[in-house]
């Protein structure tokens, strides 16, 4: 289903298309913010959620900061995770004690780890040589992915990672968004975003990961690219790991999945977050999730957070 997932609405015309976004994805962010500051919006970076506020009703009132602010407001739409929206932000005596199984039970498992990684020149590869001016060629502004050539291949990986090691031969996407957007990097130098997989969230025997694990794992990572484009390991200047549970620490995804949980067929559509819940709605009044976690998923399309926009303003109109 993820497949089908990622080639689902369309791009200026272009059904199933992908865009890449002009300054990086953070771009994204800002120019969201500023489209909310013109319309009134007041955004707060770097405060903390420390729980939903709620009412003598049980009506969601507000947030509280971990600075000791409360921000108070009569409907709540939180773009956290199911787990971390109502399992460490909301009251457990507040929520169906089934709702709180449901969602204890959601599957996060994710096998990805993401390596960012600067170069300091095109990587080009054996099927599609680069030219003698060095510029970026159709095939580097597009997905390229490695390691793919047979499902042998892919349950061998998937095998590797069951048992606690990380794939000897990794599936691979790889992006240059600078292929595209050439301010993203110094002149002749490039950013090369690579999603890999798989990878287990623990390592055999128990271990966790620590700096000689994360290295370990992207030089097999570059082995492998450079089996298909000679050269990429020598150009290779700057690296950024992240495995499983660097996703969940630092953007906290829970267990790393950057869908908020698995888009299997058991987490979709009317069972997504929890069954009788993908409404948007939440057992607690005036409390909404619009995230990843919501129906449809992720994938940076929006429609979660505008489906829970729409529905939450009916019910402020009736408020």
């Amino acid at each position: 289903y993820v497949l089908l997932h990622h080639v689902m609405g369309e791009l200026e015309g272009q059904q199933g298309a992908w865009g890449y976004v002009a300054g990086g994805m953070g771009a994204l962010s800002q120019a969201i913010a500023r489209s909310a500051a013109a319309h009134g919006a007041h955004i707060f970076a770097e405060k903390a959620v420390c729980h939903v506020l709620l009412g003598r009703d049980g009506q969601a009132q507000g947030v509280a900061l971990q600075d000791g602010t409360e921000v108070k407001s009569k409907l709540v739409l939180s773009n956290a995770s199911p787990q971390i929206t109502f399992l460490e932000l909301t009251a457990q005596e507040q929520l169906p004690k089934d709702f709180v199984q449901q969602i204890q039970q959601v599957d996060t498992h994710s096998p990805v780890t993401k390596i960012n990684v600067a170069v300091d020149r095109l990587p080009s590869f054996l099927a599609a040589p680069n030219t003698r001016d060095g510029r970026p060629l159709p095939h580097h502004q597009c997905s390229i992915h490695l390691n793919c050539e047979s499902t042998h291949l892919l349950h061998q990986a998937f095998t590797e990672a069951t048992h606690g090691h990380p794939s000897s031969r990794p599936m691979i996407e790889l992006c240059i968004p600078s292929a595209l957007d050439p301010g993203l990097a110094p002149e002749g130098c490039h950013v090369v975003s690579l999603f890999t997989q798989y990878t287990p969230s623990v390592l055999a025997g128990g271990h966790s990961w620590d700096e000689q694990a994360r290295n370990a794992y992207a030089d097999t990572v570059f082995d492998c690219i450079e089996a298909y484009a000679p050269g990429f390991k020598a150009s290779v200047i700057g690296r950024d790991i992240l495995t499983p549970p660097d996703l969940e620490r630092i953007f906290g995804l829970p267990g790393g999945n950057i869908f908020h949980g698995g888009m299997s067929l058991d987490q979709l559509y009317f069972a997504r977050p929890a069954p009788s819940y993908s409404g948007y709605r939440s057992p607690i009044p005036g409390l909404y999730l619009c995230g990843s976690g919501a129906h449809p998923g992720g994938g940076v399309m929006g429609a979660a957070g505008r489906n829970a926009a729409k529905v939450a303003l009916e019910d402020f109109k009736c408020l």
